[in-house]
């Protein structure tokens, strides 16, 4: 299963950014496709935190708009919305401790250990995530997976 960082989707859905092209057509082929594509909640909320913030430089989007893109996300067959299940605590806690992630990484801990009990493979641009023993990770802009 493609896991999917919010940077990926911001990216696509700004046309100021160097990486917009790319990352949009890499989008729209993942939506697409057959592939199960999991959406973690954490993802969504930061994609909509950014794209309404009016005082973020690039693309913005009304609250509105904003939603109508996430409601064609949720609308894919193979799109799943991914929210912890009973082992996250488990797999959130070894993340943090031998990944050492305190403070603002301790949330991109709970990205990879959620990517992690899913079984999924997490898609990025943020290289932080290769503290993160056991958690499978590429950046689909760059095609290099990481272990």
């Amino acid at each position: 299963m493609i896991v999917l960082d919010a940077n990926i989707l911001l990216y696509a859905y700004d046309s100021g950014s160097t990486l917009h092209l790319r990352a949009r057509s890499w989008v729209e082929q993942v939506f697409s496709e057959g592939e199960p594509l999991g959406l973690p909640w954490q993802t969504v909320a930061a994609f909509l935190r950014v794209v309404t913030n009016p005082k973020l430089r690039g693309d913005r989007f009304t609250v509105e708009a904003a939603a109508a893109i996430v409601d064609q996300w949720l609308e894919q067959p193979n799109v799943r919305l991914l929210a912890p299940g009973d082992r996250h605590w488990s797999i959130l806690r070894a993340a943090m401790v031998d990944g050492q992630a305190r403070g603002p990484l301790v949330s991109d801990a709970h990205l990879a250990a959620l990517t992690m009990e899913h079984g999924g493979v997490l898609h990025t641009t943020d290289r932080d995530f290769a503290r993160f023993p056991g958690l499978r990770w590429m950046n689909p802009l760059q095609t290099t997976a990481r272990r």
